[in-house]
């Protein structure tokens, strides 16, 4: 009875003073005070700081995302509080008091706003049609830090000593995705995560009389697909030491690729996740995602001097049904060579 009584007092109160309830909309409303929030909409200060993208990189995003919304904080807001977790690689808990909203809201933005950027991957990172042609492709592997699962950690121990995901690429000759593959374990060889990927069992790319280049860690290929390595070291003809610098130069532009995602996107590449290990594939691939949309508008980041790329993985035979592609290679060097140059 005692609360009840003071439950009415409260109310004749409330209404004495006329104070209305509070109106529910008012959640969603965006508090431009907040310093990320300002930043973005006073339209002319650099987003690449806290965002990592450009402000025209953004703008191209949400022109495919699409801005319209008849509820919650909208695209804008979301794909915002999406962009600074990826570029700070911090906890939601921080990303909740930078933007002044619930760390509930935070995680609810998040991972909506990366089910959206994935979605948009077989539009974005796609493979080369018949009218980009003559386009290959180079391919390399990339080891993501990742948090393991305690059950299974050791099978995410890489031959690096550290625990990671696998990351397989293929770029264009503009450093452009064309084609990702990501989620095996650290400790599988770039060769087995090859031969698992559609890529490879679903012979999707190259067509017939194009090739992938690759470095030493992955067999030299015919079939199911066309895939070249350098002659494995030591090398002691004139020949192969001229073919093996030849590939190196043509498949650089994969690791400037890497380079090039590591630099933008710091947190994520050059320290371990501290997420769940099946989030992340998910989040790699709309890093992958926001590359190729910023590289396409002309957003560049030179790649810093402190990140380094993978070393090679041991070679590994060609995969049982396989063709070799010994010979193609030999051919290709004779190519390379040049009559009476004195290449001592």
């Amino acid at each position: 009875m005692r609360g009840l009584r003071r439950r009415r007092r409260i109310i004749r109160l409330l209404l004495t003073e006329n104070i209305q309830a509070p109106d529910p909309r008012q959640y969603c409303q965006v508090n431009h005070t907040v310093p990320l929030l300002a930043l973005y909409f006073d339209g002319e200060s650099n987003m690449r700081v806290d965002f990592r993208l450009s402000r025209g990189s953004f703008h191209a995003l949400m022109a495919i995302l699409g801005t319209g919304s008849d509820h919650g904080w909208g695209p804008v807001i979301e794909a915002l509080v999406f962009l600074f977790w990826l570029a700070s690689g911090t906890s939601y808990r921080v990303v909740s008091r930078a933007f002044a909203m619930p760390r509930t809201t935070v995680h609810r933005a998040v991972h909506k706003t990366s089910r959206k950027v994935l979605s948009l991957l077989p539009q974005v990172v796609r493979l080369p049609t018949e009218e980009d042609f003559p386009l290959v492709g180079s391919i390399d592997g990339c080891h993501v830090r990742v948090t393991p699962p305690a059950e299974d950690a050791a099978c995410y121990l890489n031959r690096k000593i550290f625990h990671s995901v696998q990351f397989q690429a293929v770029c264009d000759h503009t450093a452009k995705f064309i084609d990702v593959f990501i989620g095996f374990p650290g400790s599988a060889h770039d060769a087995r995560v090859l031969k698992n990927s559609p890529l490879y069992y679903q012979h999707r790319y190259p067509p017939p009389g194009f090739c992938l280049i690759g470095d030493g860690s992955y067999p030299c290929l015919r079939q199911p697909i066309a895939l070249m390595t350098p002659f494995r070291q030591p090398v002691h003809k004139n020949l192969q030491v001229r073919f093996n610098s030849h590939l190196s130069r043509a498949r650089c532009v994969v690791e400037r690729a890497f380079a090039i995602l590591k630099t933008r996107w710091r947190s994520i590449f050059l320290k371990a996740l501290e997420v769940d290990v099946l989030y992340v594939p998910e989040v790699i691939a709309c890093c992958t995602v926001l590359h190729n949309i910023c590289l396409t508008n002309g957003d560049l980041l030179e790649p810093e001097a402190d990140v380094e790329g993978d070393a090679e993985d041991h070679p590994q035979p060609a995969p049982q049904g396989a063709i070799c592609g010994a010979e193609d290679r030999q051919r290709m060097a004779m190519m390379c060579l040049v009559p009476d140059h004195n290449y001592a």
